[in-house]
C-alpha cells in the first residue's frame, strides 16, 4: 500500500520544484532562514506536492486508463481506489494547512490559490493546448510561497522566479507530451505537440527555456545576488541547451532523459549555486 501511494505521487519528481522553493527562501534575505521556517516550508511543499499529484491522478483516471502508456498506473490497475486517494488528498491538505499555520499569517490567506490551481490544471488539457503553461504557473508558485514565508510579503524578484519556473516547466512538459502525441490526437487531449506537431512543439520549448534563463537573470539582479548565482544560471542555461539538443520526438528514451534526468540536474545545480552564493556573500 505504501509503495502504491509513493508511486501515485511520484516523489522523485519533487526534485523539480523543491529546490526552487528553497532558493526562494534563501534568496529572500540573501541568508539562511531559521531552521523552523525551512522545516515548515518543507512540510508545506510535501503536503502541496502530494495533494497536487493525487488530485491529478484522480481527475485524469479515465484518461490514464485509456492511454496504453499510463494504463498500468495505480488507479487504473485497481491497486488504489478512488476513495483511498480521496482520503490521501484530505490528509495532504491537512499537512499543508498545518504547515502554513506555522508560517506568517499572510500564507494562511494565500494557500487557496495553489490548491485551486491543483484542481484546475488537470481539466485544462481537455480544452486548451496552453495546459503546459498553466502547469508551470501553478508549480512556479513554490518559490513565491517560500519567499513570502520568509519575508511576509512579495516583491519583484520572486515574481521573476515564478515566471522562470513557469516557463522552464512549460518547456519540458511540452517535451513530455511528445510521448503521447498519437493518443492525445485520437482521444481529444489538448497539447502543443498534438496541436502543432513535434517540430513546432520543440521550438516552443526552446523559446520557453530562453525566457526561463532571462527570468532567472532578472530575479538575481532584483534580489542583489552575487557572481556565483549568475554562474549557476549560466550552468543551468548550458543544461537546457543539452536538453534541447538531446530530445528526439522519435526516441522515447531520449525524451525521458531530457524530461527527467536533465531537469532534475538543472534544479539541483540551481539550488547548489544559490546556496554557495549566499554562503560566500
Amino acid at each position: 500500500m505504501i509503495g502504491a501511494f509513493a508511486s501515485l505521487v511520484r516523489f522523485q519528481h519533487t526534485v523539480f520544484a523543491l529546490p526552487f522553493a528553497l532558493a526562494g527562501a534563501v534568496m529572500a534575505r540573501q541568508h539562511w532562514p531559521s531552521l523552523a521556517t525551512l522545516w515548515w516550508i518543507l512540510v508545506a511543499m510535501v503536503g502541496a506536492r502530494s495533494l497536487a499529484m493525487a488530485l491529478n491522478r484522480v481527475i485524469d483516471a479515465p484518461i490514464d486508463a485509456a492511454n496504453p502508456r499510463t494504463a498500468a498506473r495505480d488507479l487504473p490497475r485497481g491497486r488504489l481506489t478512488q476513495s483511498q486517494v480521496a482520503v490521501f488528498c484530505a490528509i495532504s491538505l491537512v499537512v499543508l494547512l498545518i504547515a502554513v499555520s506555522q508560517l506568517p499569517r499572510v500564507t494562511w490567506y494565500l494557500w487557496p490559490i495553489p490548491v485551486a490551481g491543483f484542481v484546475i490544471y488537470p481539466y485544462t488539457k481537455r480544452f486548451t493546448w496552453l495546459c503546459h503553461l498553466v502547469l508551470g504557473l501553478v508549480i512556479g508558485l513554490a518559490p513565491v510561497g517560500a519567499w513570502i514565508a520568509v519575508t511576509g510579503h512579495i516583491g519583484a524578484a520572486p515574481v521573476f522566479l515564478w515566471l522562470a519556473v513557469a516557463t522552464w516547466m512549460c518547456g519540458f512538459d511540452v517535451i513530455y507530451a511528445l510521448m503521447d502525441i498519437d493518443f492525445d490526437r485520437e482521444y481529444g487531449i489538448q497539447s502543443v505537440p498534438a496541436r502543432f506537431g513535434p517540430g513546432l512543439a520543440l521550438w516552443v520549448t526552446r523559446v520557453m527555456h530562453v525566457l526561463a534563463v532571462a527570468c532567472l537573470v532578472a530575479a538575481g539582479l532584483l534580489a542583489s545576488s552575487g557572481v556565483i548565482y549568475f554562474l549557476g544560471v549560466a550552468v543551468c542555461a548550458m543544461v537546457l541547451v543539452v536538453e534541447n539538443v538531446l530530445v528526439d520526438p522519435n526516441d522515447r528514451a531520449r525524451i525521458q532523459a531530457a524530461f527527467g534526468t536533465l531537469n532534475g540536474i538543472l534544479a539541483l545545480v540551481f539550488i547548489a549555486f544559490v546556496i554557495a552564493d549566499v554562503a560566500v556573500g
